[in-house]
């Protein structure tokens, strides 16, 4: 799969009242360092819930309206805000983290 769809696919995976962060999404993506990326893929995709990923530390990174769109979604999810962050104590997604598999050797 492309980065682009294993972005789109972790995003999917974050649940109703869940958040997770732009890294988060990358690292679960499999191109830790991708942030940008995810941005990328969030702006250029439909139908995402898209209001669940937000920068580091759980700080909303979009202005205006569309800020203000982002945290209204989020507590009608029932996500508690500490000042204008998201509490990520009670409210992240940890992504499962994958299990490296080994090849097995050919036994001589």
């Amino acid at each position: 799969m492309t980065l682009q769809a294993n972005i789109i696919a972790a995003i999917r995976k974050i649940p109703r009242g869940k958040v997770a962060t732009y890294g988060s999404v990358a690292r679960a993506a499999g191109s830790p360092g991708a942030a940008r990326q995810v941005v990328a893929t969030l702006r250029s995709s439909f139908g995402l819930p898209w209001h669940r990923v937000l920068g580091a530390g759980g700080a909303i990174k979009l202005r205006g309206e569309s800020g203000m769109e982002q945290r209204f979604r989020l507590e009608a999810e029932g996500v508690v805000f500490r000042g204008r962050r998201v509490d990520m104590k009670r409210h992240e997604f940890k992504f499962p983290k994958k299990t490296a598999t080994r090849k097995k050797r050919p036994s001589r």
